[in-house]
């Protein structure tokens, strides 16, 4: 039986990314090499997908970047690791936004990915790859990485789940770093029975990487079924309103309507400073991220350019030629916030902003067990849309990086389509080490409102 999955898994990526370029790498002989002894372990014989900044040894690790072209590491990613010790299949590598800078899955070095619903639209970024690699049918679940939304709002654009864990809850061990306090990994499935089951295998403490929690890991799967009657679910209306899409909106207030028919609770909560977290998330992320690109000069490994006399200018021609424009882009803001006379001005002030979200979203969990928002304010837009005003491209996660500043676990799940026929997505925000409660929430809302039309996607 993984045979024949797996190999249905492989056919149909290798048919479907020419169209949709979901895959920068499709591993054929060693995912059906592995099949014929796989079929034990909680993921027996299950084809995956793994988004390619995540470490696959001696399998390219692009990144998708030039600068990384023919990167080959040396070990596999912990995330990857226990996937394969619970029985399941790498079927290959899914292209992303470039060192996963981008919210729209077109700032790849090896050309945009497109969106199953409609090839004329973005699935999302940075995670569009693996995404897309869901939604289509390839394969149930794929694993990505989130640094400010770049799970949950693919997973909504594409229609399909995606959550981000409670930061510490998975290894990033093996995951190249963009913004080391706020990159993650995160899960996407077909259902939250899928996020669920890898979720459960993935998680938990690692001695590879100091940043994860010796927090006991749930049984994730058992407790998808329990009624929600009573929960509280926390709503911020005054996010409701300015720059929200009119079909998204009214698509999350059904969706509340909905939760509110099954037990349970509505309460209003206050996110006053929510409003900051898109100017603090890109001072911190792009000040991380101009410390940890330094190392992608051309000495050691990656990309070199060709005929540098002396250092210096090899140092700049590996650069200027590597790095794509976004990527140019926010090392520049990085350098600068962090550069004398602008430290105080920005990074500190961000920081203490972040803690002062951190801080709101306490006091807004000592009234209700989950917060209920948007995941994306509009529905996926048509490719080359915003490409040239990064500041539009930028509020496409107004709604989720605050979940990655505070570091606290968040789920987008379908939540109705829009009159086009797009996924609208419904996130859910939890307390730390809630994952059980989301994808609990998130079960019983698919399996009682699930979305009526959905277009044949499936590979």
């Amino acid at each position: 039986m993984p045979e024949s999955t797996i190999k249905a898994a492989l056919d149909a990526a290798e048919r479907l990314n020419p169209e949709l370029n979901a895959f920068l790498s499709i591993h054929r002989e060693e995912a059906l090499a592995k099949a014929a002894n796989a079929g034990e372990g909680p993921l027996g014989g299950l084809p995956i997908a793994i988004k390619d900044n995540i470490c696959t040894k001696g399998k390219r690790t692009t990144c998708g970047s030039r600068i990384l072209g023919d990167y080959e590491p040396q070990y596999d990613a912990t995330a990857v690791e226990r996937l394969e010790n619970a029985g399941a299949l790498i079927i290959g590598k899914t292209n992303m936004d470039e060192f996963a800078m981008g919210s729209s899955n077109e700032n790849s070095a090896f050309g945009p990915v497109r969106n199953p619903w409609d090839r004329e639209r973005v699935p999302g970024g940075s995670s569009g790859g693996s995404a897309a690699a869901v939604a289509s049918g390839i394969v149930r679940a794929a694993l990505g990485s989130e640094t400010g939304g770049s799970v949950r709002q693919p997973a909504s654009f594409c229609g399909i789940v995606g959550l981000k864990p409670t930061y510490g809850r998975i290894s990033r061990y093996g995951l190249v770093a963009f913004a080391s306090s706020l990159d993650q990994i995160g899960v996407f499935g077909r259902s939250a029975g899928d996020v669920a089951d890898v979720l459960g295998v993935i998680a938990g403490r690692d001695e590879n990487d100091s940043t994860t929690a010796d927090v006991e890991v749930s049984d994730y799967r058992s407790k998808l079924d329990t009624p929600i009657e009573g929960k509280r679910i926390g709503v911020p209306r005054a996010l409701l309103g300015e720059g929200l899409d009119a079909e998204v909106r009214t698509a999350v207030e059904r969706s509340l309507e909905g939760l509110e028919s099954l037990g349970a609770e509505l309460v209003d909560v206050d996110l006053p400073r929510q409003k900051y977290s898109i100017a603090v998330y890109y001072i911190i992320a792009t000040a991380e991220a101009s410390s940890n690109l330094a190392r992608y000069d051309g000495v050691r490994y990656g990309f070199r350019a060709e005929n540098a006399h002396e250092l210096r200018e090899m140092y700049f021609r590996t650069r200027e030629e590597g790095f794509g424009a976004e990527v140019k882009r926010r090392i520049m803001l990085g350098t600068y916030v962090l550069s004398s006379g602008y430290y105080d001005a920005y990074y500190a002030k961000a920081q203490k902003v972040r803690t002062m979200l951190k801080r709101e979203f306490s006091d807004a969990f000592g009234k209700c067990d989950v917060i209920a928002t948007p995941t994306s304010p509009s529905t996926a837009f048509r490719i080359g849309e915003k490409s040239d005003d990064p500041l539009a491209m930028y509020l496409s996660d107004i709604y989720t990086a605050s979940a990655n500043l505070a570091g606290i676990p968040g789920i987008s799940v379908p939540c109705g389509l829009s009159d086009e026929g797009l996924p609208i997505g419904l996130q859910l925000l939890g307390p730390y080490w809630s994952e059980d409660v989301l994808l609990n929430v998130a079960s019983e809302f698919e399996r009682n409102f699930p979305i009526d039309g959905v277009p044949e996607i499936s590979a």
